[in-house]
């Protein structure tokens, strides 16, 4: 990807953009591109005006263990990469990044082991996949502990899921619900409303569920699926994302500016609430005059 001239305009206007649903690769991704792939995210992200990037790997994206069901031995190597990751971005880059503990569930002292030394090592929330369902007792503990860190759980979730996918064990929002009632302290953020599926069983699902917000990410954009999702969670619960790839987020972040929200709304959507959904991130927000 060639990359724009430092100088050139944002190709989503002035405001900042902060993903909350991000992914990079490794050298254990099986992929001879994987330094390429995160170089060009990176400069997608400056051409769109992200200033952070709320990451997360999942093990080695199913090369030597299921991407789904990834190893203890691979979920350790994956979420020390992404904390030297973000690290390291934060000497040199306008653009932070900040990593996600990923963990399976099936391996339950392991995960919380990582949970705890991840955040003890500046990660700012954690990342649960389709390794289980989401109201299945063994994420009790996990939901336990990311409340006692103040640490948001992004939670992989299939928009009214209609029958079992092969390869992962995949929740839908009313599975979340239940683990988002249980521990009411916890807070949970629903992945990629846009993932495909019916996103409006999703909204009636977990509406009334104020400690779970929704993340825009997914290839979908259907109309009047935005609009539908703000005036069922508020515009303060739900937050821009991109997942995999940028240029569905650059959809989504087009979006938001055309479906008539005020200024403040569309900052709310675009960075305000990742600031107050994660406050162990610390987000360097730049606008001029902006307060959290």
């Amino acid at each position: 990807m060639v990359s724009a001239p430092d100088d050139a305009p944002s190709l989503t206007g002035a405001a900042p953009l902060i993903d909350v649903h991000a992914h990079f690769h490794t050298p254990l991704s099986g992929r001879a591109d994987w330094s390429a792939y995160n170089a060009s995210r990176l400069d997608a992200g400056h051409r769109m005006g992200v200033i952070a990037h709320v990451a997360s790997v999942l093990g080695s994206w199913g090369h030597r263990s299921p991407t789904y069901f990834p190893s203890p031995h691979d979920l350790t190597a994956a979420n020390q990469w992404m904390r030297d990751f973000a690290r390291e971005d934060a000497e040199g880059r306008a653009q932070r990044v900040y990593a996600y503990v990923a963990v399976n569930p099936n391996h339950p002292e392991h995960a919380l082991r990582e949970i705890r030394e991840g955040i003890a090592q500046g990660a700012v929330g954690i990342k649960l996949a389709a390794s289980r369902k989401a109201d299945d007792v063994l994420l009790d503990d996990i939901a336990a502990i990311a409340a006692e860190h103040d640490a948001p759980i992004l939670h992989h979730v299939w928009q009214d899921r209609r029958r079992e996918w092969p390869g992962q064990d995949a929740s839908d929002a009313v599975e979340l619900g239940r683990l988002a009632s249980r521990h009411p302290r916890a807070r949970f953020l629903l992945a990629h409303i846009g993932g495909g599926g019916d996103w409006a069983h999703t909204l009636h699902a977990v509406r009334d569920l104020t400690n779970i917000s929704v993340d825009l990410s997914g290839s979908g954009i259907d109309r009047g699926m935005m609009d539908a999702t703000i005036d069922a969670f508020g515009v303060h619960r739900v937050m821009w994302a991109a997942d995999l790839t940028l240029c569905t987020g650059l959809t989504k972040a087009w979006a938001i500016d055309a479906i008539g929200l005020d200024d403040a709304a569309v900052a709310d959507l675009r960075w305000r609430n990742a600031v107050r959904w994660f406050p162990r991130a610390a987000f360097a927000v730049s606008e001029p005059g902006a307060v959290a």
